[in-house]
């Protein structure tokens, strides 16, 4: 069971799967798919500290991996896209995926200690981008699942987008993952599935659940 990869819990797969299974044609698939990333682009968004402070903020209340540079370079949001793909009987792969790396590629290669002693390089471009937006938006990192998902693939780009702070995805607060699923049938109005995205009490709730449907099945 895998529920916990995507959504740390969120009935999420379960509830693509019921549409799909239905008949039901989705349309598109977007949201926040990184509790860590939202953590780290709602509080910089919002706050006027480095983009640096903010990731070593989010390191400290253990919502980054180990190294920040696997959150950073997008690869888990395009992972947990790729399922969600994959649910939809879509034939895409890893390499299909349009992925923004926000990492530097002048970090990439480095030791995980240099590149945390070396956070603050990173501060003026994202000060920049930030300044950057329209008036009254906000960053967002996004995962997004789109194009004619009636064929055998679909086109997947994972992102930092500048959406308005009024928007579903831009009243995002804290660590919270947000899926927008847009349907046939529900047109531009889509089901919404919001929460908790990050931490070890969410993903652990998530796996006992994932346990407990599996005994079920037994």
């Amino acid at each position: 069971m895998y529920e916990t990869n995507v959504g740390a819990g969120l009935p999420l797969i379960d509830t693509i799967k019921l549409l799909h299974l239905s008949g039901e044609n989705i349309t598109r698939i977007k949201g926040v798919f990184s509790g860590t990333l939202s953590y780290v682009f709602n509080n910089f968004s919002l706050r006027g500290d480095k983009f640096s402070t903010i990731i070593n903020e989010a390191l400290e209340k253990g919502y980054t991996e180990p190294d920040p540079r696997e959150d950073l370079s997008g690869n888990d949001v395009a992972r947990k896209l790729l399922i969600l793909a994959r649910e939809l009987d879509l034939i895409n792969e890893f390499d299909d995926i349009s992925i923004q790396n926000l990492v530097p590629e002048n970090l990439l290669e480095v030791s995980k200690s240099e590149f945390l002693s070396r956070l603050e390089e990173l501060d003026e471009e994202y000060q920049k981008i930030k300044e950057n937006q329209e008036p009254g938006h906000v960053l967002r990192y996004v995962g997004d699942l789109h194009g004619d998902l009636q064929k055998d693939k679909g086109e997947l780009d994972v992102k930092l987008v500048s959406v308005p702070a009024t928007s579903a995805l831009g009243q995002l607060k804290g660590s919270d993952s947000i899926f927008e699923i847009y349907t046939e049938s529900y047109g531009e109005n889509p089901i919404v599935i919001m929460g908790a995205g990050a931490g070890a009490k969410v993903t652990a709730r998530g796996v006992f659940g994932d346990i407990l449907r599996v005994s079920e099945t037994k």
